[in-house]
């Protein structure tokens, strides 16, 4: 009877062990992780009972059994992190996206209407009211940019601060995948599965893909982690960290550090997959463009603005004042240039902008090769041509270096392998502002004008003279220069005889004093038109001009050209602002580039068609991690149907092995009632 009744606990204990299982199975159906497991028997083996053979003695319990496939997991932690990439870098984008694009929170509506009240101006020049409504424009146009660029500002601090909490989280999903390392190394000393520890650990290791992308390799039963380039996160019951600080290149940005007891490594870089990949990608690929792009736009407005007002004179007769403020001020050079951390020298860089047309979107890092050698590489990777560039920091007057639309000097003291961040664009659009007030500073005339003499009896004619000496507004002489327009002033074209032989007709240019000036004469074919070029004074300040002769001047016709002092009616040179709306005066190479407009446009629809990109992407990850879930949880997820009839059926095992165990009884009863 012992072995009926041995025979009969064995089911019990089975039956038990099924009933845990099951009842396992349904609290932890909803358990993030969680694998399904299932009891293994096998039957007890016979026992040899002579020439009869064997009989059987029972079952015994082989494994509890994870329902898990490695090759599955794998499959979802690769499209977990990818799905992270891309929520994180769609999420993102989609704020500057719509930033950009909205017309009441992008630059272009108020970039066209700055270009529409200087169109009203343009039409009624000496109207106070409508010049008045241009600065207000002006300052609408400058407020944009400065909001624009703020909002852009805030989003990468925010995303530092994501970072930040992401690198903790990841620290402490790796702590606890070390700790669950050793935690199954210790029980599976002890034999068996540990299964809800391995299922711990999946679930840690898929948390930690959602952050940034991970791979596992199985040493042993134990999981060793690795990021970026193979950056060990977990060995065994070892934690390496991730530290968030201000980077080196520039400590407005958070980098990213792979921290072991002895060595330090910026991954930001290198890392990809994951909420932390996908933020990262998005800085680089998409906000510090925009930023930079827009920067660039801030400063060639109001460079040209500025320029072409310097030409022009305003409504007291004088040159005209400049509309938005220095892009040059000195407080700002400095502010461009960012010394790394670890630099043995004392200096920085001073970084002015010389051409605002060769302006690029890109960042720059300069390196000093040696003590008076520096290798120039933009951000995109591209070395500068001639670079290293022979530069010592130590002579008088400062040396100076120019490339892509900017000078740079250096002030301080410099050691081989100082490394700098040139910055010159990126906080430009927050800089730009309105410096003017008084609308009566808008140079709107053009300087010069042309009157015909009162005896004139001829059908010739000039047009409006041109000024095409530039007053540079950067120049230390720009005062002079304007001086030098001033005192070249008035002269005095005249016509002289036709020579019978050649049918040419000369002309000569006379002083206020009506002396001829020399070499300023030439001839002239009557009845045709003809450019007239004139250069005035002596170098370094001379001033030249321009204006097209036609028609037949008779002998002695002359015209009077004088700096436009009572020129309050004049708009040549508001028509020449306004021709700016759709010059090609941005990113300008081999004589073409785009105007404001087109280039906010371009920005816009770059971005908006990486949002477009991002979005397809999303939906494509979540789709493949759709999948891989749904492939994961058809062999690893619970279905309580299944589990509420395994529990019925291993209920009807229990009672009926607890028959067995009565049969037993009632046997060895009924032999001791026989005795």
């Amino acid at each position: 009877m012992a072995g009926l009744l041995s025979i009969g606990v064995s089911g019990l204990q089975a039956s038990q062990a099924q009933l845990n299982t099951v009842g396992h199975n349904i609290t932890n159906a909803d358990t993030a992780g969680y694998s399904r497991q299932q009891v293994m028997q096998k039957s007890a083996g016979g026992q040899y009972i002579g020439p009869a053979g064997f009989i059987g003695s029972g079952t015994t319990l082989q494994d509890v059994r994870r329902i898990y496939s490695g090759f599955i997991d794998t499959q979802l932690q690769s499209a977990t992190s990818l799905n992270g990439d891309t929520k994180a870098y769609l999420e993102s984008i989609n704020q500057v996206n719509s930033l950009l694009a909205d017309s009441g929170t992008g630059v272009n509506t108020v970039l066209t209407g700055f270009f529409d009240a200087l169109q009203n101006v343009a039409s009624k020049p000496s109207d106070e009211a409508s010049r008045k409504l241009f600065l207000s424009s002006a300052q609408s146009l400058s407020d944009r940019f400065n909001s624009v660029q703020t909002q852009l500002k805030d989003q990468s601090g925010y995303l530092n601060q994501q970072l930040g909490t992401m690198a903790n989280k990841v620290n402490d999903l790796a702590k606890t995948v070390a700790e669950l390392n050793l935690a199954i190394r210790t029980a599976g000393a002890n034999g068996g599965s540990p299964n809800d520890l391995l299922d711990a650990r999946e679930q840690a290791v898929r948390e930690l893909n959602e952050l940034v992308g991970v791979k596992t390799v199985d040493q042993d039963g134990q999981y060793a982690l690795f990021l970026g380039n193979g950056q060990p996160l977990v060995i065994g019951n070892t934690a390496n960290r991730l530290v968030a600080e201000p980077s080196q290149d520039d400590p407005s940005r958070t980098a990213l550090i792979f921290q072991t007891p002895t060595s330090r490594m910026d991954v930001s870089n290198v890392l990809t997959g994951g909420s932390i990949g996908g933020l990262l990608r998005y800085r680089s690929e998409v906000l510090d463009p925009a930023m930079n792009e827009l920067g660039r736009l801030s400063l060639v407005v109001a460079d040209r603005v500025n320029q072409q007002l310097a030409q022009g004179l305003d409504l007291n007769g004088n040159f005209g004042a400049t509309l938005f403020g220095n892009i040059n001020d000195p407080a700002l050079l400095g502010q461009r240039s960012i010394a790394q951390a670890g630099n043995t020298g004392t200096g920085n860089f001073e970084v002015s902008i010389s051409d605002t047309s060769q302006l690029t979107i890109y960042d720059y890092e300069v390196k000093f090769e040696t003590d008076t050698s520096i290798s120039v590489r933009r951000s995109d990777g591209t070395v500068m041509p001639g670079s290293p560039f022979a530069f010592d920091p130590t002579v008088a007057p400062k040396q100076e270096l120019t490339f892509d639309g900017v000078t740079v000097s250096f002030s301080g003291t410099a050691q081989e392998g100082d490394r700098f961040t040139l910055i010159p664009t990126r906080h430009a659009a927050g800089d730009i502002d309105v410096a003017l007030t008084e609308h009566k500073r808008l140079g709107f005339a053009a300087p010069l004008n042309a009157v015909a003499g009162g005896g004139n009896y001829g059908t010739g004619g000039i047009t409006q003279p041109e000024l095409t000496t530039h007053l540079d507004i950067y120049s230390p002489d720009f005062a002079a220069q304007q001086i030098a327009v001033k005192d070249a002033m008035p002269v005095k074209l005249v016509f002289g005889d036709v020579d019978p032989a050649t049918g040419v007709q000369s002309y000569k240019l006379y002083d206020a004093a009506g002396g001829e000036i020399v070499g300023a004469g030439g001839n002239f074919i009557p009845g045709h038109s003809k450019e007239l070029s004139f250069t005035l004074g002596t170098a370094p300040n001379t001033v030249e001009f321009t204006t097209t002769a036609s028609g037949s001047p008779a002998k002695g016709d002359s015209f009077t050209i004088a700096f436009n002092r009572d020129g309050q009616s004049d708009n040549r040179n508001a028509l020449k602002l306004q021709d700016l709306q759709n010059a090609q005066t941005v990113g300008v190479t081999g004589g073409k580039g785009t105007s404001f407009t087109t280039a906010y446009g371009s920005l816009v629809q770059q971005v908006g068609a990486k949002t477009a990109q991002a979005k397809a992407d999303n939906g494509a990850t979540e789709a493949i991690l759709t999948q891989a879930s749904a492939t994961r949880e058809s062999l690893s997820g619970v279905n309580l149907d299944e589990e509420a009839a395994n529990l019925i059926k291993f209920q009807q095992y229990y009672t009926a092995s607890s028959q067995i165990i009565k049969a037993a009884q009632e046997t060895f009863n009924t032999l001791l009632s026989a005795l």
